[in-house]
């Protein structure tokens, strides 16, 4: 892989780490704050933390390099449907499909470096959100 591409495949990569961490920790405040559920809280919290592992297998410095908001045309700017939510209940399902969308990024792209293993555990990330996910949402239509 050329240089260029791998600085762009990292690139992906880090705007997701990113991504995946912030809809996680914006689910998670949710659950500390107004749900007030510490169990969930705890376990987003871990999962959050759990992305650490990916992280840590790519080089920090080369990850933070790739990074360029500048040429990135959506930094910035907001999505029509991101300005609209109505409630904590649009907030969590919109965080949720974030982090999913995220978390298979990471699983498709780290497929394509020198780390193919973090593909299963972006994986693994990946299910444990529609699993707490499915949980959750229940809930809140519920109650």
């Amino acid at each position: 892989m050329s240089r260029n591409k791998s600085e762009a495949i990292l690139r992906v990569i880090d705007a997701n780490l990113n991504r995946l961490r912030e809809a996680l920790r914006v689910i998670e405040e949710y659950f500390r704050f107004i749900n007030l559920n510490k169990d969930i809280s705890i376990d987003l919290k871990q999962l959050r933390h759990s992305l650490e592992v990916i992280e840590n297998n790519f080089d920090q410095k080369a990850l933070l390099s790739s990074r360029d908001t500048q040429t990135d045309p959506f930094a910035g700017k907001n999505r029509e449907e991101e300005l609209n939510r109505t409630g904590e209940t649009d907030i969590v399902k919109a965080s949720f499909k974030r982090a999913q969308e995220a978390a298979r990024v990471l699983e498709e792209y780290t497929k394509i470096t020198q780390h193919q293993t973090m593909s299963e555990k972006a994986k693994i990330i990946r299910f444990m959100l529609y699993t707490i996910e499915k949980k959750v949402m229940e809930n809140m239509f519920d109650g």
